[in-house]
């Protein structure tokens, strides 16, 4: 029997991890030796398709052919035109599925065919039935669909501990919601049923970059007369920086954002 991964498809990194024996669990590193890949497609003019940081670092100056936060499309009619051609959420999700596929296989020298992919917990079934044609256009077999917060509580190992009801606070890159969890023992198995969930699915880290770089934006334009937002090369490095600055700001109370040659005027 093959490997089975796991799978966080995420609005906006993705990850990859393996339960070795013994119940370790181990993260799959990309092939840039990451332990996420932005969920990022960019279609490039000679009909190549990049994946990853790769396609994040370029998504302003290819911002008509890069496709980011699909999941937030997962269900729905949406699709998206790329030189003529539509591709629904499913197909773009397949691509970076794709992508994870073969990172896994370079990464344990073996072919991978299997997963368990993670899905907010709020997910339609229509949804859910996405994320697996998603996977199957990817070339996997999905095992399970399991909802996020009873995967976070099993990776915490709550399910080891005493009878309980635990919240489960979930601020991704595009979403937000809170979830409440019932851990109870039958006949000596452990379960974790989702009570009740609720949140808002278009608010996460991606908004709170948006904030920054029109802050940023903003604040130099007052200051200089210049609108960074017309040069894509200036508007990518903001980009960047920002979400830097986001992270840098999850541990300190103060971030200082230096960009050099930003623009000139006359």
């Amino acid at each position: 029997m093959g490997k089975i991964i796991g799978i966080d498809l995420g609005t906006t990194n993705s990850c990859m991890a393996y339960l070795r024996e013994g119940g370790e669990v181990d993260i799959i590193l990309n092939s840039n030796g990451g332990r996420i890949t932005p969920s990022v497609v960019s279609f490039m003019e000679n009909r190549e398709i990049i994946v990853g940081e790769a396609a994040k670092n370029q998504a302003v100056l290819n911002s008509e052919k890069t496709i980011s936060s699909i999941k937030r499309e997962m269900g729905t009619n949406y699709k998206v035109n790329i030189d003529g051609k539509e591709y629904t959420p499913q197909e773009i999700s397949a691509i970076i599925l794709k992508k994870l596929k073969r990172d896994a296989e370079e990464y344990f020298g073996e072919p991978v065919t299997e997963a368990v992919i993670t899905v907010p917990a709020y997910f339609s079934d229509a949804q859910r039935q996405a994320t697996k044609d998603a996977g199957r256009i990817a070339g996997l077999n999905v095992k399970r669909i399991i909802n996020e917060p009873t995967a976070a509580a099993l990776a915490y190992g709550l399910d080891k501990e005493e009878d309980q009801t635990v919240l489960v606070y979930d601020l991704g890159g595009g979403t937000f919601d809170v979830s409440i969890l019932e851990i109870t023992s039958i006949d000596g198995e452990k379960t974790v049923e989702v009570k009740s969930t609720n949140g808002i699915n278009r608010l996460g880290g991606d908004d709170f970059d948006k904030i920054l770089i029109d802050y940023i934006v903003e604040s130099f334009k007052k200051e200089n007369k210049i609108d960074l937002s017309k040069d894509k090369m200036a508007y990518q490095a903001i980009k960047n920086s920002a979400e830097k600055c986001k992270i840098e700001l999850s541990e300190a109370k103060k971030s200082r954002i230096t960009i050099p040659f930003i623009s000139a005027n006359e």
